[in-house]
């Protein structure tokens, strides 16, 4: 999988779960500060990755991404 692909499902998931427009979804968005995510949300966030990527990602380190970027650059480690 490209990781454009990645990225346009990335902001998909991130868009649904947080609520937000697509457009307003980049790849330095921070998930708290720009997006709004409360800690809940991080969670689904996290769920809804595994979902749409099918894999089982490490809830610790997957936790600790703060931006759309970052949670690419993590997916595309779970999916290659």
């Amino acid at each position: 999988m490209e990781k454009g692909e990645i990225q346009e499902r990335v902001i998909k998931v991130v868009s649904n779960v947080l609520k937000v427009d697509p457009s307003m979804v980049e790849p330095d968005s921070n998930f708290v500060f720009d997006l709004g995510a409360e800690s809940t949300q991080s969670v689904q966030l996290v769920a809804a990755f595994e979902e749409e990527f099918n894999v089982e990602m490490d809830n610790e380190a997957a936790l600790s991404i703060q931006t759309v970027g970052g949670a690419v650059d993590f997916i595309t480690r779970y999916v290659q």
